[in-house]
């Protein structure tokens, strides 16, 4: 038996938010973690965008909080500005359901606003504290707030703040904190990295995984063999067979994004471009423009699969495929959200078809085609050549089998045998054929 929101024995207060946000039944992440949370134990929770995780932790942090207690009771991590304004949003909210904005306080703590303001701002202090690690830290160095009277830590999108070089900064908050806080992980992947880093805060943690959802039923997964044509070029062919609401182009590293962004411009392409190495200044003007649809085409690096929330991408292009299945199922997970379909189409070469063969074995199903013209063209699969390849040696084999060897070797022996065997493999071909 399912169960439902009642079962996990919520305040009445966030039993009326639960039932404000419309939630029914918790999501699988939500029901394994949420009882371990409210009960104060650490959790590593690893799930695909969309599971519900945010408010696997949200929910049971709210349910806990002491509005008499005027100090910082959690701190909620993530690693990019933007991320974390979408959890203060999803706080917010549900304050506000709660028709608790005079008493239950929550600050959004990021760079590029202004830091005086935002320390004169603290001096009451905040029940929730919600930003980066690295503004957080600034302001806890500048004893501007205090964070040891926090009983429980969250750390959101844990892999992408090691990638983005934060978990530095957390490590230093964590240092600050009491030594037997409650700490909430919720990560994508689990790099050893991180996992020599859980081993430093958490004891026994309760360690909850979810299977990835590979392939919703609104995708279609295309796949391109590059052969010995440039990647922009076969993008230019894309652009003119597909009229995308928005598509993103993915690649692997900021480097290889800015070449392609370049070339792609001029082709006369309406393309913008976001990764890491922007400032999040130039991140937040690239997304506005984005919601203003100033832009068909984004091109972006793996921070915009998981770090920045763009909505309404009809089209996931891989100009490079990653190395790892997980990254795969991230990018192509920016499309088809919230029942609307979507494609995901990736250009190949020989070294990915490991992964385009892991994927397959997952139950992904890919389609083989080309694109000439601006007009999609069927193609034969990868492994179509292997397959052949694999039922000649076989044949050959077998051949050699029935191959009579002389009793004594006489000059063109080998001759002689060879033409034997091709006459043996071509009489079993015939009578494959006619059985099929």
């Amino acid at each position: 038996m399912n169960k439902t929101f009642k079962t996990l024995s919520f305040n009445p207060v966030m039993m009326e938010v639960i039932e404000k946000l419309e939630f029914h039944q918790p999501t699988e992440i939500q029901e394994k973690v949420i009882p371990a949370i409210k009960k104060g134990k650490s959790v590593i929770g690893q799930s695909h965008t969309g599971s519900g995780k945010t408010h696997s932790f949200l929910l049971p942090i709210f349910n806990k909080l002491v509005e008499e207690q005027k100090e910082v009771q959690s701190i909620i991590t993530a690693p990019t500005r933007e991320l974390a304004s979408q959890l203060y949003d999803e706080v917010k909210k549900i304050i506000k359901l709660a028709g608790k904005e005079e008493v239950w306080k929550a600050k959004l703590l990021v760079g590029g606003t202004d830091k005086q303001k935002m320390m004169d701002k603290l001096k009451e202090p905040p029940h929730i504290i919600v930003g980066t690690p690295g503004r957080i830290l600034d302001l806890v160095k500048e004893e501007a707030i205090s964070i040891y009277s926090a009983n429980s830590f969250v750390i959101d999108e844990a892999d992408l703040m090691l990638d983005l070089g934060f978990i530095d900064d957390v490590d230093q908050l964590l240092v600050r904190c009491k030594q037997n806080i409650q700490l909430m992980v919720f990560s994508a992947t689990i790099p050893q990295r991180l996992e020599h880093f859980f081993k430093k805060y958490l004891e026994n943690p309760l360690h909850v995984k979810i299977a990835n959802e590979l392939s919703p039923e609104t995708m279609e997964h295309r796949l391109i063999a590059i052969k010995h044509r440039e990647e922009d070029d076969i993008i230019f062919e894309i652009s003119k067979a597909i009229n995308p609401y928005l598509a993103i182009i993915f690649t692997n590293g900021k480097e290889n994004a800015n070449k392609l962004h370049e070339k792609l411009l001029d082709k006369g392409l309406n393309v913008g471009m976001i990764h890491g190495g922007l400032t999040p200044r130039e991140r937040k003007r690239v997304l506005k423009e984005v919601q203003s649809l100033k832009y068909q085409y984004i091109v972006a690096t793996d921070l915009a699969s998981r770090g920045i929330d763009i909505k309404g991408v009809s089209h996931v292009i891989n100009a490079q495929l990653p190395k790892e299945e997980e990254f795969y199922i991230h990018r192509v997970g920016r499309t088809a959200r919230a029942g609307m379909e979507g494609t995901a189409i990736s250009l190949y070469r020989e070294d990915d078809l490991k992964l385009i063969d892991k994927l397959e074995q997952k139950g992904l199903e890919f389609i083989f085609y080309d694109v000439r013209n601006g007009e999609w063209k069927d193609a034969k699969s990868w492994n179509e050549r292997n397959l052949r390849l694999k039922t000649t040696t076989n044949v050959e084999k077998e051949a050699w089998k029935h191959v009579r060897k002389p009793k004594k070797v006489k000059p063109g022996y080998k001759k002689k045998m060879k033409k034997q065997q091709e006459s043996i493999k071509k009489n079993i071909i015939k009578s494959k054929n006619r059985k099929r």
